[in-house]
């Protein structure tokens, strides 16, 4: 099966960047979706961003749109997030899923999901 290993998660001020890595192993990711939710506390946890691995199509949340990039190399089966422009609001618990492609891609769905790494932003 595919594992996923969370990294790159830390503390950032206000208006800066992270870039959290994702690599599986185990499998091939050809016939997944990869994607980043996060969790803060208390709450549920929502999607972030998605890319198809064979394509590269994205897909983000509002709520990142335009400060969030989600890339892959095909080589090192590793996926990315670049984190620009972060606010306090995106503190949270940011976690690596893989999604089958043709299923609907959503907390729920997941096949496989990271440990998650934290990332928190302080004002």
């Amino acid at each position: 099966q595919v594992q996923l290993v969370e990294s790159g998660g830390g503390l950032v001020q206000a208006g800066g960047s992270l870039r959290l890595s994702c690599a599986a192993s185990g499998g091939t990711l050809s016939s997944y979706a990869m994607g980043w939710f996060r969790q803060a506390p208390g709450k549920e946890r929502e999607f972030v961003g998605r890319i198809g691995w064979s394509a590269g199509i994205t897909r983000y949340a509002d709520s990142v749109k335009g400060r969030f990039t989600i890339s892959r190399d095909n080589a090192k089966n590793t996926v990315y997030l670049q984190m620009n422009s972060l606010k306090p609001e995106d503190t949270a618990v940011y976690y690596c899923g893989a999604g089958i492609l043709g299923f609907n891609f959503g907390p729920q769905n997941m096949a496989f999901w990271g440990k998650g790494t934290l990332v928190t932003v302080s004002s």
